[in-house]
Order: C-alpha cells, then sequence, then structure tokens
C-alpha cells in the first residue's frame, strides 16, 4: 500500500517520499522495527535522510550466523569512474550481510595480490511497499583508480571466508579493460527499456558477441516500478525485481562497463524525494554531473576520440512531471558547458548523447517529448552532436538528418550524415526487452523497405498532447533490437567515421548509416 491514488496526483514526488516514510516508520517501530537505509560492514547509505530510525531487530540475516563461505557474490556489473582511462568501480550482491568485503585486482589470473576494501550499501524495503515482502538488499561497490590506461585487469569479488584467489574459486573471477589513452577503433552497444525477460536474455547474449568496449542502458533498467510515473511506489512495486536483473546482465555487465542513464521507471518514490535512492545504493556512475543529489544519473565520460554524456530527461519531461524543473535549469547549463568543451577538445572528435525520453519518435504509446525539443534540440543543433540515442519507446526508430524540426537531407540505409554541416540524427533503440509498442506507419528497415512521405504522430507538450505529421521516420522495426556503434578513427583533416548499426534479436542487421566528420 502506497500513497492513496487521490493523494498522489496532487503531491510531488518529495511529498509522497515523506508520506510513505511518515507512515511505514510509524507502523513498524510500533511492531519493534524500523524503516531504514542502513550501514552494513564497510559503508552506510542513508539518502534522503531516514537514518533517524531505530536498528532492525528482526528482518535481514546477521553476519555473525551466516558462514562466509556458504554466501557467494552475483550480479557484478562494471562503471567507468570520470576518468574512464584510470578509473573503473567493480559492484555486486550478496543475498545476506557479510563481513569485509573486498575485490581483489592484478594483471594475471594467477597473481591476484592487490586487495581493496569494498563498501556496503543496505537497501530495506518493508513488506506493504507495492509487491515487495520484507526484503533487504546489500550491493557492494569498491572503486578502483590510478589504473593504467588500455590495460586489461583480472579481477574477483569476495569477503570473510570467500576469496576468490583461491584455486577452487577461479571461476568466478572476471576482467575489465580501461579506455584506451590514444584514439583508436573501438565498437560500443547501447539500448534502452530491457527489465527481465527472456528478450532481455537474447540481446544480453548478442551483445556479449560485439565485444563492446562499454555499454549504455538509456533508461528504464529493471521496471521494479512498472507504473512509470513516478508516483507511489504502490501496488506493482517490487524491489526483488532488481535481484533478477542484476543476475540476468552479469553475463555483460561483469566484463563491460554497464552505463545507465535514468527513465521514468526509475523513478521509485519510495527510497528518497528524488526517486533515485534506490538507483544510488545500485549503481556507482561517475562523480562529474551538475546535481548529485538531485541527478545523479547526470554525468560524461571520454573514450578514445569519443565523448559520452548521459542526460536525465525527468528533469525536463512534460509527460510525466514527477521530477519535472527538479534541477532548477542546472542540468541544461552543465549539458552546455560539457558540449562547449568537449568541441574545443582536440582530443575528441564525436559527441554521443543518450537520455530516456525521446526527442523524435513516432511510437503510438509516447512518441516525442517536447521538454527535450525545448531544452535541449537547440544545444545539439549548436554544437554539432554526432548522434542521439534514446529509450522509452519500445520499438526501432531512426530519423533524417534533422535541424530546426525539419528534414535538412534524407538519410537512406546506408548513407552517411555530415553533421558539421547538416544536422542531427536519432535513434529510439527501445526495444531491449519489454513488451512492444506500435507505429501508425508501416515498418520499413534494411531488406524490408516500405518508405512513406510522412507519418502521423504526436508530441508532448504542457499544455498536452499536440498532433503532429512527420516526414523524418526514416527506419521503423517493431521488434527486439539493440543498437552497435563502431567508432573508426582517422588522421588529422580526414574523416574520422561512427559506423552506426541497428542489431534484431535474430542477429540480422535491420539498419545502419555512418557519420562523418573532420579529425582534429
Amino acid at each position: 500500500m502506497g500513497v492513496p491514488d487521490q493523494l498522489a496526483e496532487r503531491m510531488s514526488m518529495a511529498e509522497q517520499h515523506e508520506y510513505l516514510r511518515a507512515r511505514f516508520s510509524r507502523r513498524t517501530m510500533i511492531r519493534g522495527g524500523a524503516v531504514t537505509l542502513g550501514a552494513v560492514t564497510g559503508g552506510a547509505f542513508v539518502p534522503g535522510a531516514v537514518a533517524q530510525a531505530a536498528t532492525p531487530t528482526r528482518t535481514f540475516a546477521s553476519a555473525a550466523t551466516v558462514d562466509g563461505s556458504l554466501v557467494a557474490p552475483f550480479g557484478r556489473h562494471l562503471a567507468y569512474g570520470a576518468d574512464a582511462r584510470t578509473e573503473m568501480t567493480i559492484s555486486w550482491q550478496v543475498p545476506v550481510a557479510v563481513k569485509k568485503p573486498f575485490v581483489r585486482i592484478g594483471a594475471h589470473p594467477w597473481d591476484l595480490s592487490r586487495k581493496i576494501e569494498a563498501e556496503v550499501r543496505t537497501l530495506y524495503t518493508p513488506a506493504g511497499v507495492g509487491a515487495s515482502g520484507d526484503h533487504t538488499q546489500y550491493y557492494v561497490h569498491a572503486k578502483l583508480s590510478h589504473l593504467k590506461p588500455g590495460r586489461t585487469y583480472y579481477y574477483g569479488v569476495g569477503h570473510q571466508g570467500f576469496d576468490p584467489a583461491e584455486a577452487h574459486l577461479a571461476g568466478t573471477l572476471g576482467t575489465f579493460t580501461t579506455a584506451p589513452a590514444h584514439k583508436k577503433p573501438f565498437t560500443f552497444t547501447a539500448f534502452g527499456d530491457q527489465g527481465v525477460s527472456y528478450h532481455g536474455l537474447a540481446n544480453d547474449s548478442l551483445i556479449l558477441g560485439q565485444n563492446p568496449a562499454f555499454h549504455l542502458h538509456a533508461g528504464d533498467i529493471a521496471y521494479a516500478d512498472p507504473a512509470g510515473q513516478g508516483k507511489s511506489a504502490d501496488t506493482g512495486f517490487d524491489s526483488r525485481v532488481w535481484d533478477q536483473f542484476l543476475a540476468q546482465t552479469e553475463s555483460v555487465a561483469k566484463s563491460v562497463p554497464w552505463m545507465v542513464s535514468y527513465g521514468n521507471h526509475d523513478m521509485e518514490a519510495w527510497y528518497s524525494p528524488n526517486g533515485y535512492g534506490g538507483e544510488e545504493a545500485r549503481f556507482t556512475l561517475p562523480d562529474n554531473g551538475p546535481d548529485k543529489k538531485n541527478l545523479p544519473g547526470v554525468y560524461s565520460f571520454v573514450h578514445g576520440n569519443t565523448a559520452i554524456i548521459s542526460l536525465d530527461p525527468n528533469d525536463v519531461s512534460f509527460e510525466i512531471p514527477a521530477n519535472l524543473g527538479i534541477s532548477g535549469g542546472t542540468q541544461t547549463k552543465w549539458f552546455e558547458a560539457q558540449l562547449k568543451k568537449y568541441r574545443a577538445s582536440k582530443d575528441i572528435d564525436f559527441i554521443v548523447v543518450f537520455f530516456h525520453h525521446c526527442a523524435y519518435c513516432t511510437s503510438t504509446a509516447h512518441a516525442s517529448e517536447g521538454g527535450v525539443r525545448q531544452e535541449w534540440v537547440p544545444l545539439f543543433e549548436k554544437y554539432t552532436v554526432d548522434l542521439v540515442i534514446n529509450g522509452h519507446n519500445h520499438q526501432y526508430e531512426r530519423t533524417d538528418v534533422i535541424k530546426g524540426d525539419k528534414v535538412v537531407k534524407k538519410l537512406p540505409i546506408g548513407e552517411t550524415a555530415y553533421p558539421e554541416t547538416e544536422g542531427v540524427v536519432y535513434v529510439t533503440a527501445g526495444a531491449a526487452g519489454r513488451s512492444l509498442y506500435a507505429f501508425t506507419a508501416p515498418d520499413s528497415y534494411e531488406g524490408h523497405l516500405n518508405e512513406v512521405d510522412s507519418v502521423a504522430s504526436f508530441i508532448n507538450t504542457k499544455d498536452g498532447k499536440v498532433n503532429e505529421t512527420v516526414a523524418w521516420s526514416r527506419v521503423r522495426y517493431l521488434n527486439y533490437s539493440f543498437l552497435r556503434v563502431d567508432v573508426e578513427p582517422a588522421p588529422r583533416g580526414h574523416y574520422a567515421k561512427l559506423k552506426v548499426s541497428g542489431i534484431a534479436e535474430t542477429g540480422d542487421r535491420i539498419d545502419h548509416f555512418t557519420v562523418a566528420r573532420k579529425a582534429k
């Protein structure tokens, strides 16, 4: 049971959080327990200030009574730090509290002598918050720094009683590779809206086969909150879905930095006033964003000749306004400063921006977000952003080259865009695993062309939905898929390239195009 519907409609996310906190804190403390995000061995996690509650007495297993040798870590996932060349965070989960968690790391699997202490962030969800039972989750994080660029490292995660350096646990080791110090070819992958499903597993297995340097997840990560309105964590919310999701993605994320941005289904009202308290327990992202208190999913990093920027469109969304205006404009100011900095850098050719809500999409479900068009599209065009990747709509759609809301140049499959002189290409890659949406126009993709001159759609504005007829919808594919991007540097004055491909769950290519820019 969450916030009653009649109240939730009139309350902000912060007000709902306070309502839930007060309600459940009173109820559980009467029973002799507490609602808290508390300290466990290695660290503490208390987002949104609920630490005044008493220490729980009944709900989660004690490290004093659990043999660590019987507890195996799971759900490993990596993330770059602000400097992708020298920083990496290794994160994982344990099913019960453990003592002295750590990471072992080395240049060889037989040499894991370096041992680094890890931090545990405890996330407690009481029975009665949505469908969750009385459930405590233990997320463990170890930040690594002073690594060498372009180097592959071996690592193992453990705790007292479970040491990955022991011979019988060698199968639990993983690897990661830091970003290079100089320009060199690499591949990355991207999608949005995965959740837990067979199709999510299938996409993950295909992504692993692409050998990406990193993966971008453009929001709506696990769908523990299926409502996605940023309202109360009520009937459908289930925090245990995250256990399944992290186990599902481990095959990729244990060796490939899994870089997330936050969507509407990632605003979980129970844990903090901004809805991201649970995410802050589960992920450690680069800390170079403008507002870590309100917007922990906003950050940037550089890999080779390419800058990647993650934005939080919940801050500008008219369609789902739970966090509308939460940054007070600081996100957009920071974003422009990042664009200006990266465009001035002699080492960076490409700028790729990823976030959840679509600037341009013709889905019958969410279509286009007017807040994104109003706040960020002028900056995409001013600084000639090379590629924009979105989720939110559960399908694959790719635009022509757009500037000023108009088609500057048609971009058929296999053709090349030149953002310096033309405009921006937008890709919706939201078919990673959740149920699919629909188009008003027929599918049109590689090997199955069915082009039309215009498509009926709509845009979400501050005054509601406004119908529009658009000419920029070039590729549409209504099935499960993801995005692959091959980055090819070039000598100064020659064209560096982003070779972008849409890949179906079947392994078939459904789209490909190139973005070209003269290398600095």
